[in-house]
């Protein structure tokens, strides 16, 4: 994972992004990744339940 960080508090899954980040330009070039899970990965504790998060903006 780049820049996500997921933790459970009770029930609820929080999920912290820095978004002063950046890992440069997408593949496709047309935008600039801040933060990704890279594909879908299970969420703490509950291996059952999975996410796949992409944050970025526009170049």
């Amino acid at each position: 994972m780049k820049n996500v960080d997921m933790r459970l508090e009770g029930d609820r899954l929080v999920i912290t992004v820095d978004l002063a980040k950046d890992f440069g330009e997408s593949k496709s070039g047309k935008s600039i990744t801040i933060a990704s899970t890279e594909g879908n990965v299970s969420v703490p504790e509950h291996e059952e339940i999975k996410i796949g998060l992409n944050v970025y903006r526009k170049k």
